[in-house]
């Protein structure tokens, strides 16, 4: 039996709900930083993620592609 639940990050969720349940993520979301031109997490924390990919200019679906991988790991 695999009890392991399945990692699910979705649009809808807070950078700070994300971070706390999956800490690697931060990396993912750092990794964007340059892009946007400030700290994601230090301005969007209470954000959702569809809030920064449209902020921001970001492409939501690769986005939640990258989060769930690394939150996967």
């Amino acid at each position: 039996m695999n009890d392991q639940k399945k990692t699910q990050i979705t649009a809808d969720m807070t950078l700070l709900d994300i971070v706390s349940e999956y800490p690697a993520t931060e990396a993912v979301l750092k990794s964007y930083d340059v892009q946007a031109g400030e700290c994601i997490c230090c301005q969007m924390l209470f954000e959702s993620i569809r809030q920064v990919a449209e902020h921001y200019h970001l492409d939501l679906n690769d986005l939640l592609r990258k989060l769930n991988s690394t939150a996967a790991t």
